[in-house]
């Protein structure tokens, strides 16, 4: 078993190409175990030919193909219940391309939200360097030559200089302190399970960010939503699915009150007047397409349309959020440049004036 999970991790990064492939060979007529042989003949690293050559094992054995993927332990549920529906009802190969473009769209979700912070994070980074730069070797040489003019400084200047003085005494120390720093809060911000959730908070007060987030979960929310209720799952279940499936703990707790509720009998109507600010997740004109959408008894149809329009709109933010944040990090750079400038010319402007006064 341990080795099977071993296995599954390593293939992991290359469930996309499983389904991807086992959909275009299923979708010609090719049988599955016929298939998964194909694939296990192109597979180059040892961990998927391990993971595909146990899948072909367990289908030869009479073990659903569902059921094999779900030992694996590398597929979401939504993925293994649809596959488990298409399965049953003999349209594997239409549900196989449905997963795989699900996972397409996840690829490009996450694209899009990368693309959309490396301008930012890039600018930050670069000023945070040049700052780190300037007041370790430039500030310390400057510091030297006002104490040898004699004059007084003004305030400005005399904590600049104060602080170019602590980094080159200290800068040995405080560096590497700093990038310690920041991949530390980095990690816990974004990465470990108990704390991910204020750096996602942090994330939704951030002018644009919070409109791309936004605009991207509903997308994929429409989509795996209404698949998964056109392939035939159970709404509670489909919603236990997409709870599941998001990283986004404040949609997490939308998605599972939404789940009991309507697993109580309650319609949508009644579940989102009961969740506080729900319409700050889910806006109005959404929520009433879901509503009318269930009234109408064509749910996933209205859920696949608000999909394919938040998508497009997703790709407009995408590009607006580089528009925004832009001039933002401009002004920031901007006044650390000014406090630099500043700090160094009224010492040379006082100086001056007193040359003038000596003068006259």
């Amino acid at each position: 078993m341990r080795s099977l999970k071993a296995a599954g991790r390593k293939f992991l990064r290359r469930r996309d190409f499983l389904m991807e492939n086992l959909s275009l060979l299923m979708a010609s007529g090719m049988g599955i175990s016929h298939a998964l042989d194909a694939i296990a003949g192109e597979a180059k690293a040892k961990g998927s030919r391990e993971a595909v050559d146990f899948l072909i094992e367990e289908i030869e054995a009479g073990s659903p193909f569902w059921r094999a993927l779900e030992k694996l332990e590398i597929f979401p549920d939504h993925t293994i219940s649809l596959l488990r529906i298409g399965e049953q009802s003999g349209r594997l190969a239409n549900n196989l391309k449905v997963v795989s473009l699900q996972q397409e769209k996840e690829r490009v979700f996450r694209s899009q939200l990368r693309s959309a912070m490396l301008y930012p994070v890039i600018v930050f980074g670069m000023a945070l360097v040049i700052g780190i730069g300037i007041s370790w070797f430039v500030l310390p040489r400057l510091a030297k030559v006002f104490n040898q003019l004699n004059i007084d400084l003004p305030a400005i200047t005399r904590f600049t200089l104060g602080f170019g003085a602590f980094f080159a005494a200290h800068g040995i120390v405080i560096v590497p302190l700093l990038f310690i720093f920041c991949i530390t809060v980095y990690f816990l911000l974004f990465e470990h399970p108990k704390t991910k959730a204020a750096g996602q908070a942090l994330l939704f007060v951030i002018p644009g960010v919070k409109g791309l987030i936004r605009d991207l979960e509903l997308s994929r929310f429409g989509y795996l939503l209404g698949t998964l209720l056109d392939a035939g799952v159970n709404i509670d279940q489909a919603l236990i699915s997409v709870e599941q499936s998001t990283e986004l703990y404040s949609y997490k707790r939308l998605y599972r009150h939404l789940g009991a509720q309507i697993d109580e009998g309650l319609s949508f109507q009644k579940a989102f007047s009961l969740y506080p600010k729900s319409t700050h997740y889910l806006p109005g004109s959404v929520q009433r397409m879901i509503v009318a959408g269930e009234q109408s008894g064509n749910l996933a149809t209205s859920l696949l349309k608000l999909s394919a329009s938040y998508e497009a709109k997703t790709e407009a933010a995408t590009k607006n959020l580089t528009v925004i944040l832009e001039p933002l990090m401009l002004v920031v750079v901007w006044l650390a440049v000014l406090g630099v400038a500043l700090s160094v010319i009224l010492p040379i402007y006082g100086l001056i004036g007193g040359f003038d006064a000596s003068g006259g």
